[in-house]
């Protein structure tokens, strides 16, 4: 389909381009033309008006037959020269608007093309995310409800089921239906990540941190924490604590019970960081540059979805970052693995505002 349309947009551009010059060629074929004519025409008249001088005055040993000239057979030399002239002139000229003309057809072919790409890049790019993403998310979506469904009819087929049964068989779907819920909240926060303007202000990393701890307190003596005593940057605060959670979430799911996690909270020239680190197994080296994309799993078996998750918590934390003009980046070997974003800080904000360039 892109491909298709990149032609039918390279034949527009290239049309557009042709048009505008084959009217400048137009133009400027008329208005040297003119120009040409005209100076012919002068020097003519110079020449004409020398020759008819010198054809009166008397020169000795000349006949005065030779000294008379036919005004009229030399005027007809003349303007034979002329045309002459000026048809060798249009020739020239002509000829020199065509190979103009097939070099603009030729670069503007190629140009055209490489605008026509640059233009609809972007668009097959989000074309083919989107596609991947409803493709995914579907996927994951039809998995517990297949399960539901077979567990529903099974029950219902069966006529000897007792209540504990029936119970039993309710508490599964409604766990089903919970990772449906949550699903669905992830899906609706990349939605809300993708098209929301999300409100800024001055945050202070370091402070935040207490309150995006309260969910893991049970994790509370795992965790080793070193900060700065103040680490202020601009961003959204809900955004920012959903980041930081994601984050301390995956480094909890991935690293064996009891082990040591580390966080940390630094400045480096004008981001601010935020570090996390945790053992476990480590990630594949071609599966690292991957872990950010949407559904994307280290672990392509869907037999542990309640420890793998669906895919999307990372891709989360990425889309923050990008919204707040930071990166993020992750590290595997077998001692550890860690993940660090950067924001910018305080004083990165105040450079852009002092700096006309930027």
């Amino acid at each position: 389909m892109f491909k298709s349309a990149t032609v039918k947009l390279t034949g527009w551009y290239l049309v557009i381009l042709m048009v505008i010059s084959l009217l400048f060629s137009v133009a400027i074929y008329q208005l040297n033309f003119q120009e040409i004519n005209l100076r012919l025409e002068n020097l003519q008249q110079g020449i004409t008006n020398s020759r008819m001088m010198r054809s009166r005055v008397n020169q000795p040993g000349v006949s005065p037959a030779d000294r008379s000239i036919s005004p009229n057979s030399f005027q007809q030399e003349q303007d034979q020269l002329r045309l002459d002239q000026s048809h060798q002139a249009a020739v020239q000229m002509i000829l020199a608007l065509v190979y103009i003309n097939i070099f603009v057809l030729i670069a503007g072919g190629f140009g055209s093309y490489f605008l026509a790409r640059r233009t609809l890049g972007p668009i097959e790019k989000s074309h083919e995310a989107q596609s991947r993403f409803t493709s995914d998310a579907s996927h994951e979506l039809r998995t517990p409800l297949a399960a539901m469904k077979a567990e529903l009819e099974v029950s219902l087929r069966d006529e000897k089921l007792t209540p504990e049964e029936a119970r039993e068989q309710l508490e599964s779907n409604l766990e089903e239906v919970n990772k449906l819920i949550s699903l669905s909240e992830m899906l609706l926060k990349m939605a809300r990540l993708d098209y929301d303007k999300l409100e800024k202000k001055h945050i202070n990393l370091v402070e935040m941190l207490p309150s995006v701890m309260k969910p893991f307190a049970k994790y509370k003596k795992r965790f080793d924490i070193t900060t700065r005593k103040s680490a202020m940057l601009v961003g959204n605060e809900a955004a920012i604590m959903e980041l930081m959670n994601i984050l301390i979430e995956n480094a909890i799911k991935y690293s064996p019970e009891r082990s040591r996690i580390s966080i940390r909270i630094f400045e480096r020239r004008t981001m601010t960081g935020f570090e996390i680190k945790n053992t476990g197994t480590p990630i594949h080296p071609e599966k690292l540059p991957h872990i950010f994309d949407r559904f994307y799993r280290a672990d392509t078996s869907r037999t542990e979805s309640g420890k793998n998750g669906y895919g999307l918590g990372l891709a989360i934390a990425k889309k923050i970052t990008d919204i707040h003009h930071g990166y993020i980046q992750a590290s595997s070997t077998e001692k550890e693995t860690s993940f660090t974003c950067y924001l910018p800080n305080i004083r990165n904000i105040t450079a852009k505002i002092q700096d006309p360039s930027l």
